[in-house]
């Protein structure tokens, strides 16, 4: 690690101290207010060109991103670039703006340098998305952020799973010409049911028609990925991954949250019966685990997310055959230094 990179770490650690204590160390108290400060940043800021790759037909400045769920409305699109991301993928957003589940609904996990959430998809919904990615100039494959956006739609949580194909589909018709790829998060574990569209003949229904959709939509079709939970496993994984690779997915994004407590140590322990998804580093090595079994069982390429704390980690992430990387808790824990650690660590590869 480069002696700017440091002190870039340590200083984000000073700062990290009093983040952690904003709001009462409400976590969500220090999100709001992030995203609202970075609301106010203006765009401009050009991506990182560091190790480019083209990935579905996108071109990526750099392989580290940022992972959905810290910008959920794209409030701070325009400054993501800024951190030295080579993308941010938004949302999760769903067709209906909806509240999310009740707070208290993000706890971290300290001395496991974890979060457990249940956030529950709060978001303004699709149309305000769009509305706020226009406002500020985006369009699919103008980069006029800085850098490529991927946007990440969920089912909205009073659409029974019956109708979930059709609340897909509005959510794709609205920000598909807005994205430079679309994610289908079908693995949360915070939204009823949810987690049940990740079965093979679900996912192939769903994906049929969001990419026959998609061909309607412009000459391109807007590449889709598909993001899966770690808990997926066996038989069940074996049949979803065949019906993945059977449809016209672009990629697999790999993973989301797990519901397994492994990893959870000291105070956090207190944290095991909390209802939500782990991530950080009690997520690290299942991770790992689930994209290297991904990478030997399909030609689609597959974005490594989960557990990412440490330069050495993203290494592991690429070793394991990742394409892309995404932060999300790793860069709550360790801020920008761990990009640009990330960074340094491919250049010397």
């Amino acid at each position: 690690m480069s002696t700017a990179v440091r002190a870039l770490r340590s200083g984000y650690h000073v700062a990290r101290a009093g983040l952690f204590r904003y709001g009462g160390g409400d976590p969500e108290r220090v999100h709001e207010a992030m995203i609202h400060w970075l609301a106010k940043v203006p765009a401009g800021a050009r991506a990182t060109v560091c190790d480019p790759v083209t990935v579905a037909g996108v071109r990526f400045p750099n392989r580290v991103g940022l992972a959905a769920g810290l910008d959920k409305d794209g409030l701070a699109a325009q400054a993501w670039a800024r951190f030295g991301f080579g993308h941010a993928e938004l949302g999760t957003v769903t067709a209906l703006a909806q509240p999310g589940n009740p707070t208290p609904r993000v706890f971290r996990a300290v001395e496991s340098h974890g979060i457990v959430n249940r956030m529950g998809f709060n978001n303004r919904g699709a149309a305000a998305l769009a509305q706020n990615l226009r406002a500020k100039g985006a369009s699919r494959g103008n980069n006029a952020l800085g850098i490529p956006l991927g946007i990440s739609i969920g089912k909205s949580k009073v659409t029974e799973l019956d109708q979930a194909t059709e609340d897909y589909l509005t959510s794709l018709r609205l920000l598909a010409p807005l994205a430079d790829y679309i994610a289908i998060n079908v693995s949360s574990p915070n939204t009823p049911g949810l987690r049940s569209l990740q079965a093979a003949s679900e996912l192939a229904s769903l994906l049929g028609a969001l990419s026959d959709e998609a061909a309607t939509l412009s000459a391109a079709p807007v590449p889709i990925m598909v993001k899966l939970a770690p808990d997926l496993t066996g038989e069940d994984l074996r049949e979803s991954l065949a019906a993945i690779n059977d449809s016209a997915a672009s990629g697999v994004i790999a993973t989301n949250t797990t519901l397994g407590r492994d990893g959870l140590r000291g105070r956090d322990l207190r944290l095991a019966d909390e209802a939500g998804g782990l991530s950080g580093a009690p997520l690290t090595a299942k991770a790992l685990a689930f994209v290297e079994h991904l990478a030997s069982s399909t030609q689609l390429p597959v974005i490594g997310v989960g557990g990412i704390m440490s330069p050495a980690d993203g290494a592991r992430m690429f070793d394991a055959g990742a394409v892309l990387v995404q932060l999300y808790t790793g860069f709550i824990y360790e801020g920008p230094a761990l990009i640009h650690g990330i960074h340094e660590t491919r250049k010397q590869r």
